[in-house]
């Protein structure tokens, strides 16, 4: 059986390699006064908790301080919302690039930062695809190379990430190269669920537990038996929800609610966030033992903005899927707008975008909704409603019925947009919309307009 020392090996001297500079931060300063680290990964985060590569005890320093990353473009410094702050040559900042020598403030510990002029490798795996996840640019192959080994292992995986970069399709794509793969995949969106059901969600209920509890039903955790649960924004999870999850992770066991006898799991667990868990710690809107007891391997799917490369590929691979028709190729316009749009929503808003354009025949409709009359902007020069004044002021039209007529654009518009700002995403556009979700669907409904309801 090949070691993994051996692998790491072989993955070095056959596969590409993506390099960084080597960094390393001393204590200067403070109770822990001539401390250091030398980066061994990419990101070196200093805190007082035990998962950081630099633990201090100044007691003025949060539990995850700030983070250093090698990136192509220099060294950046994230401050992860600390409670004092993070001061880079005295200025206090969020984040900052780094010069070799410049000092650094945690509460009252002082670091100097150095840049080693050692390169860092990380292999790169051959492949542009892992399952059904694409992507042919180094930070997607880098995480290709990893996934298999971490398939493999029965071990919790933490995806974060910003909402529509794919992190379901690596949680997918993780349980169907594992040993459980021909077991179920099961996926809840801790995002979607009322506080008030996500523990019978989570571990289900005999009949008669509580009202409306006409029937026992198993959680997802007995659901998934045999195979892996995927619990997508983990970070939504209630804090009085925290500790029972915990719970069940150390004693792989659950009890539905309204049991008596506990259920023994068999399962594996992948979680995602769009949101940095650390920062979450420091506010105390997520449990620090339940965050350590996930983060045994955590990987960060990057922005499509920190791949653009991916774009054709991506583009390419949609268009084919929309078209449907062997061989369906974009133009070479249509890929030029694209590459040329910011993609805050990520790969979702992409994917709908080539959706719209397949379905409208030019990529002229990218950032617009699809429906049939393009709504004036609502932004132009003077009251908004002047650009809709000859078609609300027909006269055959009441008062009442000129207003639902005003309202229905409006909201038609606002929702398009809606959708476009989250990529498409339901979960993500009904909270920042205040909405139901159910609400938001059959609005959406009614308009003609489309949402993605599960990708990650």
């Amino acid at each position: 059986m090949t070691s993994d020392r051996a692998l790491t090996y072989h993955l070095a001297q056959s596969d590409p390699s993506q390099s960084f500079e080597r960094f390393r931060l001393t204590v200067t300063g403070g109770v822990d006064q001539g401390r250091s680290c030398t980066s061994e990964e990419q990101e070196l985060s200093v805190g007082t908790a035990e998962s950081n590569q630099l633990q201090v005890t100044d007691a003025a320093v949060s539990r995850h301080h700030f983070s250093v990353q090698a990136t192509p473009r220099g060294f950046l410094l994230r401050d992860l919302g600390s409670t004092n702050g993070t001061l880079v040559a005295g200025l206090r900042v969020e984040a900052a690039y780094l010069t070799s020598g410049v000092h650094i403030e945690a509460g009252r510990t002082v670091l100097r930062f150095e840049g080693l002029g050692e390169q860092l490798s990380e292999p790169l795996s051959p492949e542009e695809r892992f399952g059904r996840a694409l992507g042919a640019s180094a930070p997607m192959r880098r995480i290709f190379a990893l996934l298999p080994r971490i398939a493999g292992a029965e071990t919790t995986v933490l995806l974060e990430g910003e909402t529509g970069t794919g992190k379901s399709l690596l949680a997918e794509a993780i349980h169907r190269a594992s040993p459980r793969a021909k077991g179920p995949f099961h996926v809840l969106d801790c995002s979607a669920i009322p506080p008030t059901l996500i523990e019978s969600e989570l571990f289900g209920h005999e009949k008669g537990a509580f009202t409306g509890a006409t029937s026992s039903r198993p959680g997802v955790f007995e659901a998934a038996r045999g195979g892996t649960l995927f619990l997508d924004e983990i970070g939504e999870l209630p804090l009085e929800m925290q500790p029972k999850l915990l719970r069940a992770l150390e004693d792989r066991q659950v009890k539905r609610i309204g049991a008596v006898a506990p259920v023994q799991l068999d399962v594996r667990l992948v979680a995602a966030t769009n949101r940095d868990l650390r920062e979450e710690v420091n506010r105390g809107s997520f449990r620090p033992d339940l965050f350590y007891r996930l983060n045994i391997i955590r990987l960060r799917v990057p922005a499509l903005r920190e791949r653009r490369e991916d774009i054709p590929l991506l583009v390419g691979h949609f268009f084919a899927q929309f078209a449907g028709r062997e061989g369906a190729r974009p133009s070479a316009e249509l890929v030029d707008a694209l590459v040329r749009q910011s993609w805050p929503g990520n790969v979702r808003e992409l994917r709908a975008a080539v959706e719209r354009a397949v379905l409208m025949g030019s990529p002229d409709c990218l950032s617009e909704p699809a429906e049939a009359e393009r709504v004036p902007s609502l932004a132009a020069d003077g009251p908004p409603l002047d650009a809709l004044a000859d078609y609300l002021l027909d006269e055959r039209l009441s008062f009442r019925e000129a207003k639902e007529r005003a309202l229905g654009r409006w909201e038609t518009w606002y929702l398009g947009q809606l959708l476009a700002r989250h990529g498409g995403n339901l979960s993500a556009a009904s909270r920042a919309a205040r909405m139901d979700r159910q609400y938001l669907r059959e609005l959406l409904r009614k308009r003609r307009l489309r949402a993605v309801e599960d990708e990650g």
